[in-house]
């Protein structure tokens, strides 16, 4: 988290993005609407990437959009789109996430799994800031593994939106390592939820 005492001049737009579409079929429905602090992952999620820095924030939908964006609770502020063919992998709701932030004029994105609903602040903070000081791609780490969410400036778009599907943006850290810079990371930003068990291992007891 940045400390109160630090001024940050924000000179890069950043557009965060949650990739929401998918059926969570291993969990018995959308992910963006299980439950946690009293709400849903995906409204849980949009409150943790509304840091300073971030100049909006875009939830791709898919998979039953309409009942999504009804009983998430989203902030009003949040903006949704869809990927039309989220049966084909997360690489569809990157490349509409991404287009999204093009028509809003951003100057990087912020690449988020709803999956991953326990991120710190403090992950996300580091990942900003990273960009801010003008890097191409910011990841987080936490012990050897590479976190969410991850950042993206203009420069690197090209080659998020010609990666393959079984590669995503995969193909982007492994193909051009000398961009990225990784970030402190926390145990959160690595705790993807997939099943029940892995629900109940970090948040709870699934009702």
């Amino acid at each position: 988290m940045i400390p109160r005492t630090v001024v940050v001049q924000w000179t890069v737009r950043v557009m965060a993005v949650i990739l929401a579409a998918g059926a969570g079929r291993r969990i018995g429905g959308p992910k963006a609407l299980l439950p946690i602090a009293g709400t849903t992952f995906l409204a849980h999620l949009a409150r943790a990437l509304a840091r300073p820095g971030v100049t909006g924030i875009v939830a791709v939908l898919g998979h039953q959009a309409r009942r999504v964006v009804a009983e998430a609770g989203l902030p009003p502020d949040v903006a949704t789109v869809v990927n039309p063919r989220p049966d084909e992998g997360m690489l569809g709701s990157v490349i509409a996430g991404v287009r999204a932030a093009d028509a809003r004029a951003a100057d990087a994105v912020l690449l988020h799994p709803v999956d991953h609903p326990l991120v710190a602040p403090a992950t996300v903070d580091g990942v900003l800031v990273a960009l801010n000081a003008g890097a191409m791609v910011a990841v987080p780490a936490y012990g050897a593994r590479r976190g969410h969410p991850g950042g993206f400036a203009r420069p690197a778009w090209p080659s998020l939106l010609g990666a393959s599907a079984a590669r995503g943006a995969r193909a982007v850290l492994a193909d051009h390592p000398e961009w990225v810079v990784r970030v402190p990371g926390d145990g959160g930003c690595v705790a993807g939820i997939d099943t029940r068990e892995d629900y109940e291992r970090f948040v709870g007891v699934l009702p």
